[in-house]
């Protein structure tokens, strides 16, 4: 029986470098994304929300990108701000539905129009294309013939969504458009090179999700440590937020017991030095995805009447 730790420590081990070798990783990933569609995720509050869904195809640089549209019924027209929302997914899984509620909340709470975007996703569409297809959604509702007010808008997402999101802003910043009015990061991953197995998680149980596919995600999602290292898939890493003063403003949002909790602090208090933090928040008690998942209904509430209101400010009329 004394050897039992070492066995389960050895077997983990084992697990982790087969996951490690990128043919295989790919194919796990490759399977995850192909079936994603096909997914049935748990019912979530908020589902008596009425919208108008038009569904569009958006040219990017890398081909066109799909792309839903939310409207409260009767307003089509009417210069409304505009939310680009990017759903999380470990950057593998494409499944922009998972965040239905969510625009539909965003419609009927905040008073915008929501672009849902369906980028593109691991191994086939690895970094910067997924951020470059986003930055270029953003460009394109951003623009003055939309029939929506694209000089009051935002962005936002959640996990690997508040990844893109973060970098979004910063390549807008960079490149001097166009204006984000705030970017919401929901309990982002900003930090692949720090490994799952290496981040904090003093909490009994198992984190969301499972560190091997979290192991899986970032390394089909960023290739090699270059890429990881890049300021915009790691925005959190080292020195990654040095320089960016002026970046949009944001409120970040973590779950108190996800693992990826600390590298959505410390942006936030990269940005707070910025001067570009609106508010960070921390939903106590809570794992990553909860609001997804349906693990509390109650934070999630509260944490979607948070969000839509400072959505609505920030897009709000002067």
């Amino acid at each position: 029986m004394a050897g039992l730790p070492v066995l389960r420590l050895t077997g983990r081990v084992w697990l982790m470098s087969v996951l490690s070798v990128p043919v295989v990783a790919d194919t796990i990933a490759g399977v995850m994304s192909a079936v994603s569609t096909l997914a049935r995720l748990p019912k979530r509050e908020f589902s008596g929300l009425p919208a108008d869904i038009t569904k569009m195809r958006v040219p990017t640089r890398h081909g066109e990108v799909g792309c839903a549209i939310y409207r409260k019924p009767g307003t089509a027209g009417t210069r409304q701000p505009v939310y680009v929302n990017v759903h999380g997914g470990g950057f593998v899984f494409r499944f922009p539905e998972q965040d239905d509620q969510w625009c539909r909340y965003l419609v009927e709470h905040a008073g915008v129009v929501v672009v849902n975007v369906d980028y593109g996703t691991a191994p086939r569409h690895r970094f910067p294309v997924p951020v470059e297809q986003v930055y270029d959604v953003v460009t394109w509702a951003a623009a003055a013939e939309r029939d929506w007010d694209g000089g009051r808008l935002c962005i936002g997402g959640q996990s690997a969504g508040g990844n893109l999101g973060a970098a979004v802003a910063r390549i807008a910043l960079d490149r001097k458009g166009p204006k984000i009015a705030l970017q919401v990061l929901h309990y982002p991953v900003l930090d692949l090179v720090t490994l799952p197995k290496d981040k904090s998680y003093p909490y009994p149980g198992s984190p969301i999700p499972p560190l091997w596919m979290s192991a899986i995600f970032d390394s089909v999602y960023a290739r090699d440590q270059t890429a990881k290292r890049h300021p915009l898939a790691s925005p959190a890493w080292a020195g990654n937020a040095d320089g960016i003063e002026g970046i949009a403003p944001a409120l970040v949002v973590t779950a108190e017991r996800d693992f990826l909790h600390d590298e959505g602090a410390a942006y936030a208090r990269s940005l707070d030095s910025a001067g570009s933090l609106v508010e960070y928040r921390d939903v106590p008690g809570v794992k990553h995805g909860y609001d997804i998942l349906g693990e509390s209904p109650e934070a999630t509430a509260k944490t979607y009447e948070f969000i839509a209101g400072h959505v609505a400010r920030a897009v709000g009329d002067d």
